[in-house]
C-alpha cells in the first residue's frame, strides 16, 4: 500500500528547464547540452553543486560557472543559467498531486537554488505565486538550498521519509533524472521516471491504485 507520493518540483511538476537550455544553446550557437555536460563535469564539487548546497553566493556562481564554461569552449555566464530556471506549471501534474494528497502523504524534494523567487525560483511575481500555491499542497518540502543537502545524496531521500513519517518501501517518487531515482530505489521506494506527463501520470496511477486524471 502507498503511504507516500513524493515529487521533485523542476521538470515534474513543471516544465524542465533543459528545455529552456537547449533554446538558449541553439539561440548561441552553442553545441547541443553544453550546459548540462558543464553541469555533469565534477558533479559533487563544480559551481553548480556549491550553488544547490548554499555554498556560494549567486555572485560567486555567476563567476564560477563562466570559468567552467571557458574551460568547455564557450563563455556562459551562471546569472544566464540562473534566469533559465524556472519553467512552467503543468495543471495535470497539480490535479495529480491534489488527488494523490487525498489518499496519501505528499512531499517534495528539490535540488534548487537561492535565487529568484521561492522554491521554484520563479523570475516574476505571477510566476512566484503560482509556485506559491503548488508548495502549499505538500505536507513537506525539502530543499537543497536550505539543508545542505543536494539529490542524489541518499540522506535527502531519508529525510523526506522521515518527515512524513512513512517507509521508504511504503513510497512513491517521482524525477526527471535517472542519477536522482537511483539512490530512492535503493532505499526501496518506487520510482517514476517522468518523460512527460502523460507517460508519468499513467505509471503513477498504476503505481497508486487510484484515477488522477
Amino acid at each position: 500500500m502507498i503511504e507516500a507520493v513524493i515529487w521533485d518540483f523542476g521538470g515534474v511538476l513543471t516544465s524542465s528547464p533543459f528545455e529552456a537550455f537547449s533554446r538558449y544553446e541553439a539561440e548561441r550557437g552553442l553545441p547541443k547540452d553544453f550546459i548540462r555536460g558543464i553541469n555533469a563535469t565534477n558533479p559533487d564539487t563544480n559551481a553548480w553543486a556549491l550553488f544547490e548546497r548554499n555554498e556560494c553566493t549567486l555572485d560567486e556562481f555567476d563567476e564560477l560557472f563562466a570559468r567552467e564554461a571557458e574551460a568547455k569552449g564557450a563563455l556562459v555566464r551562471g546569472r544566464d543559467v540562473v534566469e533559465l530556471l524556472s519553467g512552467d506549471i503543468r495543471p495535470e501534474m497539480v490535479e495529480a498531486l491534489k488527488r494523490c494528497k487525498e489518499r496519501a502523504r505528499v512531499g517534495c524534494i528539490t535540488n534548487n537554488v537561492a535565487a529568484g523567487s521561492g522554491a521554484g525560483m520563479a523570475r516574476s511575481t505571477e510566476k512566484a505565486a503560482l509556485v506559491a500555491e503548488v508548495m502549499s499542497l505538500f505536507d513537506h518540502v525539502i530543499e537543497s538550498s536550505k539543508v545542505g543537502i543536494r539529490k542524489p545524496d541518499p540522506r535527502i531521500y531519508g529525510m523526506a521519509c522521515e518527515a512524513l513519517g512513512v517507509s521508504p518501501a511504503g513510497s512513491v517518487y517521482l524525477d526527471d533524472l535517472g542519477i536522482n531515482l537511483k539512490p530512492a530505489a535503493q532505499l526501496g521506494m518506487r520510482t517514476i521516471k517522468v518523460v512527460n506527463a502523460e507517460q508519468a501520470l499513467r505509471e503513477l496511477e498504476e503505481a497508486v491504485g487510484f484515477p488522477l486524471r
